[in-house]
């Protein structure tokens, strides 16, 4: 299996309502350390895909910005909105309450 499809298999899996960061999601593949071929991944994924794409967003809970305007980011964050994701007045998720997996009890 392609590093992007272990990304793909991944990214399947995080619950509706959730989100997850793609140094995570890199981590969860078994190629911790490769957050930015996440992004390479899921932005190389063809128009017909089941890849629930928007539940990616940086470490700081952002969604991340994308060359060519502010498109994906827009349908990003209503995604995310319409799954009841909610976003603070810095447009951020709180990952400790909707971050996938959820991280272990301290």
């Amino acid at each position: 299996m392609s590093s992007y499809e272990r990304f793909y298999e991944v990214v399947r899996s995080i619950p509706e309502g959730r989100v997850s960061s793609y140094g995570t999601i890199a981590s969860l593949a078994g190629l911790p350390g490769h957050a930015r071929q996440v992004g390479y991944a899921l932005a190389a994924l063809p128009d017909e895909h089941d890849v629930p794409w928007h539940r990616v967003v940086n470490v700081r809970g952002e969604v991340s910005t994308r060359r060519g305007g502010h498109t994906f980011e827009r349908i990003q964050r209503v995604l995310l909105e319409d799954e009841g994701v909610p976003f603070d007045q810095r447009g951020r998720v709180d990952l400790s309450s909707v971050g996938w997996p959820e991280p272990p009890a301290r």
